[in-house]
């Protein structure tokens, strides 16, 4: 199932983002006592973690039985401005009763980025109670769209694109010539539901190719999740080339 919302600008985006999941993590919490998300850097989240993290609406949130892992980061100190931990860090989880053993950061800290792939990789198993060859169904996985078409960590005419065997992998971004590990393709497509935000007008053209086209060279237009729900939240300026929407 797909789903397509143009708000009228980030604000309204976010707020629409939060209160999709206030609703899923007690939906969740009443089911099975967890809500597993997977979180995005970025400039558009921002705003969402920070609504989050804010007196209206982190008392609507049983923290208790949230837990966090990240979609994708950068092989940087958790320090640095670029680190996803730290975004979400600073906006959010500063702010928040939260356990700390729930929370799943990617450890950067580690001799390489495939050491650090593997250990995430690991921690996921170990959290989801993985049995050999199967999938974790994340509740909730937060994604954004690049310029050129890339989502989370998987860049166009990357080789994660083709990994099938992996949970989590080490990516070279070219464009800045730095590693970043990433969930893989299966493990996004068997999430329960799945929301690309997406905001400004420099993110058009691309919206246009992933949304309306289904452009399949750009790694954006292959997130469709199996059995689970697909949302586009989509600002004014991002949703400019949309009709009919």
């Amino acid at each position: 199932m797909v789903e397509i919302q143009v708000l009228s600008d980030l604000e309204v985006l976010s707020l629409k983002a939060a209160e999709i999941f206030v609703g899923l993590s007690r939906r969740c919490i009443a089911r099975k006592k967890k809500f597993m998300v997977a979180a995005s850097g970025g400039s558009t989240p921002r705003r969402l973690y920070a609504l989050l993290g804010s007196d209206l609406y982190n008392a609507q949130v049983d923290w208790r039985y949230i837990h966090f892992f990240w979609a994708d980061e950068r092989f940087v100190s958790f320090f640095y401005a670029d680190s996803n931990y730290r975004l979400l860090h600073d906006n959010l989880l500063s702010r928040i009763s939260i356990p700390q053993e729930n929370i799943h950061p990617v450890r950067t800290d580690l001799p390489t980025p495939q050491v650090s792939a593997r250990n995430y990789e690991e921690d996921i198993k170990k959290s989801f109670g993985l049995s050999e060859f199967s999938l974790p169904q994340f509740d909730l996985i937060l994604l954004g769209i690049g310029e050129d078409g890339h989502t989370a960590s998987i860049f166009p005419d990357s080789e994660v694109l083709r990994e099938t065997e992996h949970l989590a992998a080490p990516v070279m971004d070219m464009k800045h010539m730095h590693y970043r590990i990433t969930l893989t393709l299966p493990v996004i497509n068997h999430a329960e539901k799945v929301i690309f935000l997406v905001s400004g007008k420099n993110k058009a053209a691309v919206v246009e190719k992933v949304v309306i086209e289904r452009d399949r060279s750009l790694p954006a237009s292959l997130i469709n999740p199996e059995k689970g729900e697909l949302i586009f939240l989509i600002d004014k300026e991002a949703a400019l080339h949309l009709k009919n929407i």
